[in-house]
């Protein structure tokens, strides 16, 4: 089997021609291994093992195409390659390793970096969201532990403030509960947020004013006035309110 002619696509990719007509693509790596731009023609088991080779490449080249778009883990770059062959994956994963493409430690410090400097959540939460990645427990703490608690108290302190100020509604016990929540689902320690609150003052007494007429008005079309009192307080009793 002949190569009639080859032709330069895309990236590092060429077009062969053969004499039976069917067109393939080739890596420049494997034109290069088996010697193609000298060899001018091709046994049909020559041809299968160049194709297998191709394979390996394609898997490669595609995993660092996915890689340069971010930092990927192992566990990414696997389920991406889903598709190829066991052989492929692995000779992609291990080569990606050895250039320094996957990296356990530079991920991790990376994620972590981000996480603690562009987004409002504790430490137990960039744990969790890391093992769910793949990642070993001692691999995560190891640069986890390096922060200091300030960094978490800080940002509760943040988050509460934020909730305090924007609160328009709520009881200080509802409020307070469901700051309490949220800090906990965004991963912060429960030791932590404990700290944190206690220092912060609720005071809810112009909202409850303001909850008081809403409940009377909405309340005076239901009840007499003598049983308005006791409801209007019922309701708001309700919602959290205690003065």
């Amino acid at each position: 089997m002949k190569i009639n002619s080859y032709k330069k696509k895309k990236s590092n990719l060429y077009e062969i021609t053969l004499s039976n007509k069917n067109k393939i693509n080739l890596y420049d790596d494997v034109i290069l291994k088996y010697g193609l731009l000298l060899k001018k023609e091709l046994s049909e088991k020559e041809l299968v093992k160049i194709l297998q080779d191709n394979a390996l490449y394609e898997s490669y080249y595609k995993a660092v195409k996915f890689i340069n778009s971010k930092l990927r883990t192992e566990k990414e770059i696997r389920k991406k390659l889903a598709n190829y062959s066991k052989e492929a994956i692995e000779y992609t994963i291990e080569r990606l390793k050895k250039e320094d493409y996957l990296n356990d430690y530079v991920y991790i410090k990376a994620y972590i970096n981000d996480a603690v400097n562009l987004k409002m959540v504790g430490p137990n939460k960039i744990h969790y969201e890391l093992k769910k990645l793949g990642f070993k427990d001692n691999d995560i703490l190891n640069y986890l532990n390096t922060f200091e608690n300030n960094v978490w108290l800080d940002k509760i302190k943040k988050i509460i403030q934020k909730r305090i100020n924007s609160n328009h509604n709520l009881s200080s016990i509802v409020l307070k509960q469901k700051i309490y929540q949220d800090l906990n689902n965004r991963g912060f320690n429960r030791e932590d947020i404990d700290l944190v609150i206690d220092d912060f003052t609720f005071d809810d007494q112009d909202i409850y004013l303001k909850e008081y007429e809403k409940a009377k008005n909405k309340l005076s079309k239901k009840y007499s006035e003598e049983e308005l009192e006791y409801q209007v307080k019922a309701y708001l009793y309700k919602k959290g309110f205690r003065l």
